[in-house]
């Protein structure tokens, strides 16, 4: 089972790049997976705190100070966003054989991930000159700060049109082909 695991700072193209991988995964005869280590943070956002998951913008702020300040600080539990991801992946690796994961910002995401399974690639993609708009709290926050520790990435992608991303996306499913034979 591969794993891909793309981070990058917010408005880097993270999901619209996982988005073209696993239609490119797709044509290669995978059945690739989309995930979130976020996903029970939006779903508290949407189910308890009346967040619209279909309108446009994210409860930043909420996710930061949940994920963070809540979960990990607060109640202790560093591993509680990844130990749900690796349930989720363990009860849907029945349906799908690879999983695309959009939404890695924390070194400890990165070498988890990498040190649970042992086929994980690791992209980062960079949106340089583009206004996020972040506050400036939330540009100073280790969510979008601390993917700067990390520097093991296998690929670094400038996201810089989505022509480009579509074709880094192929180029990076072409590789993996070759590389390691089947992705499986």
């Amino acid at each position: 089972m591969k794993i891909f695991v793309i981070g990058g700072k917010a408005k880097s193209g993270k999901t619209t790049f996982g988005e073209y991988l696993k239609e490119e995964l797709k044509d290669y005869g995978y059945k690739p997976c989309l995930m979130h280590i976020t996903e029970p943070l939006y779903s508290y956002a949407e189910n308890y705190f009346d967040w619209n998951r279909n309108e446009r913008g994210k409860p930043r702020e909420f996710l930061q100070k949940m994920g963070i300040e809540i979960i990990q600080e607060k109640m202790g539990k560093k591993d509680f966003l990844l130990n749900r991801l690796y349930e989720d992946i363990e009860i849907l690796s029945n349906f799908f054989d690879c999983f695309i994961i959009t939404d890695a910002r924390l070194k400890k995401e990165f070498t988890d991930i990498k040190n649970k399974y042992n086929d994980v690639v690791t992209i980062k993609l960079e949106r340089n000159n583009y206004d996020n708009e972040l506050t400036e709290e939330e540009e100073k926050h280790r969510t979008e700060t601390e993917i700067n520790q990390y520097d093991e990435f296998d690929y670094i992608i400038e996201n810089k049109s989505l022509k480009e991303l579509k074709m880094a996306a192929l180029e990076i499913v072409r590789n993996e082909e070759n590389y390691g034979g089947d992705i499986i």
